[in-house]
């Protein structure tokens, strides 16, 4: 979480500025919303506890003999 936390307050503004620069450039301007990056970090941090959640589960439920059989 700390590193997701970090990485996103990082990238938000950095994206934004660049996104910002990016779309003025064109004839019909349209303008981000904040909501879009706050969707895009939900989206990431569900993800994320998706991912860490299964891979836990799986560890958990492993039996460590098998894993130290093949070693």
């Amino acid at each position: 979480m700390k590193w997701f936390v970090i990485a996103y307050l990082i990238a938000t503004p950095v994206s934004w500025f660049i996104s910002h620069k990016w779309l003025g450039n064109f004839a019909y301007k349209t303008s981000l919303s904040w909501w879009i990056f706050a969707l895009a970090g939900v989206i990431a941090l569900f993800i994320i506890l998706v991912t860490v959640s299964w891979q836990s589960w799986r560890a958990a439920t492993r039996n460590p003999v098998e894993a130290l059989r093949y070693e």
